[in-house]
C-alpha cells in the first residue's frame, strides 16, 4: 500500500516548522527520520494531512556537551552514537553499547534519538537510556520552550505528554561523575536480532570503597520504566551476587509487562530481571575495568 494524500512542507528554520505544525497540529506529523512513521503510513495507520520536513533546520543536527550534560539535536541520528568518544567518559561509553541494537544499519543512518522519544514506543531502546539517565527532554511549540524530565515525559506505550503543536527539539543526557568508579551497560533479549526486545535492561553503576554508591536502571520491553525500588536496594551494599539477583527480582516485579504472540506476561517478567541481574554484573565488570582505566 502506499500512503493516504498529504500535504508537505519542508522550512529552513524551527519557527516556521512550529508555525506550519500549528494550523492543523491533531492532522500533522513531524518529519525527521521517519523510520516508524513512513511505515505506519504506508499501511495507512497514520493518515496525517500535512508532514512539516525538519531536515533543513540545520539548527536541530547538533551533538553538544554543554556544562555537566550531553546535548542531543532532534536531527543527531542512531549512527553517531556508534563511537564512545560521541560523550566524555562512562556516558559515551554507554550510547556506544546501545545504539548497535536499534534496528539495523540502515534505520540506523536515517532514524533519531529525538524521534524515538517522541514516538515512545514501548520496546525502545533510547526510552530506556532516557528514563535509566531521567534525561530532560525540550519541546518547543507556539507557546515557546518547555522541558519535561523523562520521569514526567513517558505516560505509557506511544504516549507523552508532548502536545500535537510540540516538536522535541532535543534530549539532554547527564554526564556519568567520573570521581568513582562508574560502570555502564545494556543487555537486551529479543527472538532474532532485528526483532523488537522483548526485555531490556540500561544500567549504570557507580561503585565507592567496595560498595555500590547509586544505581540508575531503566527497562523496556514492556514499558518504559526506571527500576527505583531496585536502585535503592542496591544504594550501600556490597556488589555480591545475591545482592545483583535480588535487584533484578524487585525490577520484574515494578515491570508492566503484556501478552504478546511470542511471549506471555509471567515470560517477559522473568526475562526482565535476567537482563537487569545481567546488566548489573557486566556495568559491575565495567566499573572494575574503569579502576584500570583510570
Amino acid at each position: 500500500m502506499k500512503p493516504a494524500p498529504f500535504d508537505y512542507v519542508a522550512p529552513a528554520e524551527l519557527s516556521e516548522a512550529v508555525s506550519a505544525l500549528a494550523e492543523r497540529p491533531e492532522t500533522s506529523r513531524v518529519l525527521a527520520g521517519g523510520q516508524s512513521l513512513l511505515l505506519l503510513m504506508n499501511f495507512r495507520l497514520e493518515r496525517p494531512t500535512l508532514l512539516v520536513d525538519v531536515n533543513g533546520v540545520g539548527a536541530l543536527d547538533t551533538i553538544t556537551v554543554t556544562g555537566d550534560a550531553l546535548r542531543v539535536g532532534a536531527l543527531a541520528r542512531h549512527r553517531a552514537f556508534e563511537t564512545p568518544a560521541v560523550a566524555p567518559g562512562a556516558l559515551g561509553r554507554l550510547l556506544s553499547r546501545v545504539s548497535p541494537f536499534i534496528a539495523h544499519p540502515p534505520v540506523r543512518v536515517r532514524g533519531t534519538m529525538a524521534g524515538s522519544l517522541a514516538w515512545a514506543h514501548p520496546q525502545s531502546e533510547w526510552c530506556a537510556t532516557a528514563a535509566a539517565l531521567d534525561a530532560v527532554i525540550e519541546l518547543t511549540g507556539p507557546s515557546g520552550n518547555r522541558a519535561v524530565t523523562a520521569g514526567d515525559y513517558f505516560l505509557g506505550a506511544f504516549r507523552t505528554v508532548r502536545q500535537p503543536d510540540e516538536i522535541v527539539t532535543s534530549v539532554e543526557l547527564p554526564l556519568l561523575p567520573e570521581s568513582d568508579a562508574v560502570g555502564v551497560a545494556f543487555v537486551e533479549q529479543h527472538r532474532t536480532h532485528l526483532s523488537f526486545a522483548q526485555a531490556a535492561a540500561v544500567v549504570a553503576l557507580v561503585l565507592r570503597d567496595g560498595a555500590i554508591a547509586g544505581a540508575r536502571i531503566g527497562m523496556t520491553g514492556a514499558a518504559v520504566r526506571r527500576a527505583r525500588e531496585a536502585e535503592d536496594w542496591l544504594a550501600g551494599r556490597e556488589p555480591e551476587p545475591a545482592v545483583l539477583a535480588r535487584a533484578g527480582e524487585l525490577a520484574a516485579a515494578a515491570a508492566d509487562p503484556y501478552q504478546e504472540l511470542h511471549a506471555g506476561v509471567e515470560y517477559k517478567r522473568h526475562a526482565t530481571g535476567v537482563v537487569v541481574r545481567r546488566a548489573l554484573t557486566e556495568a559491575l565488570r565495567d566499573a572494575q575495568d574503569g579502576r584500570v582505566r583510570a
